[in-house]
């Protein structure tokens, strides 16, 4: 398979949005997880739809919202501008569109991993003197490690496959925002770029294939070190 260079810039961009898009949601979503799984609170409904709303939006919807908030004169965009931070038109944007559109999904498998470890086992800990902090890393965490995976699995191939709200927020820059989707998109447009975008979906494919093999592996990895603990 012979790409060019801005296709294979095309796919090093879209590894690099979705690497950072799971890196940084993940800390959020695993502690979002657990605040919908173990706490009772007024608005506990609210929240949990709140999280889930890229799911049901528009990608554009969710696009143009980024615009407008982190936009050069959005509420948060021009403070941000101010320091010296831009990310309309960035790749980070893209990154910031990637994290958002795929934490539902890192949320939701987290939270089903947590609600599944029987809370008796917290607690026996708990009357043993372990803190909270310390029952969380050594009970929990261990406990969750295979739902975090799956979420961590479901983020990535979000991100990699995020189109809609990505390009509505951070245009088809190639070389600067243009990810494997912009790029069959751009493809798409022009006579005689069919072979070009089935080439970028055949590698995206294969990316597909590959992340899902190594997440199937790691769980295997990861299942086997519970069973000997």
């Amino acid at each position: 398979m012979n790409l060019t260079g801005a296709e294979w810039a095309a796919l090093g961009l879209s590894l690099k949005v979705s690497f950072w898009a799971v890196l940084i949601s993940l800390p959020f979503a695993i502690a979002m997880a657990w605040l919908l799984a173990r706490r009772d609170f007024p608005g506990k409904s609210l929240l949990s739809a709140l999280v889930h709303l890229p799911l049901v939006l528009p990608p554009v919807v969710t696009g143009y919202l980024l615009l407008l908030t982190f936009g050069k004169t959005g509420a948060v965009g021009a403070w941000l501008n101010e320091i010296g931070i831009v990310l309309a038109f960035r790749w980070t944007g893209a990154a910031l569109a990637a994290a958002i559109m795929g934490f539902p999904l890192m949320v939701r498998a987290i939270r089903l991993a947590i609600e599944s470890v029987d809370p008796k086992l917290e607690e026996a800990a708990e009357t043993l003197g372990a803190g909270r902090v310390a029952r969380f890393t050594r009970i929990t965490l261990p406990l969750i490690a295979p739902g975090i995976l799956a979420g961590v699995v479901l983020g990535f191939a979000k991100a990699m496959g995020e189109f809609g709200a990505t390009i509505t927020f951070v245009a088809n820059i190639p070389g600067e925002t243009q990810t494997l989707p912009s790029a069959i998109y751009a493809f798409l447009q022009v006579p005689g770029g069919e072979t070009g975008a089935i080439r970028l979906t055949l590698l995206a494919i294969l990316v597909a294939v590959g992340a899902v093999l190594v997440s199937e592996w790691l769980a295997h990895r990861v299942s086997r070190g519970i069973g000997r603990t």
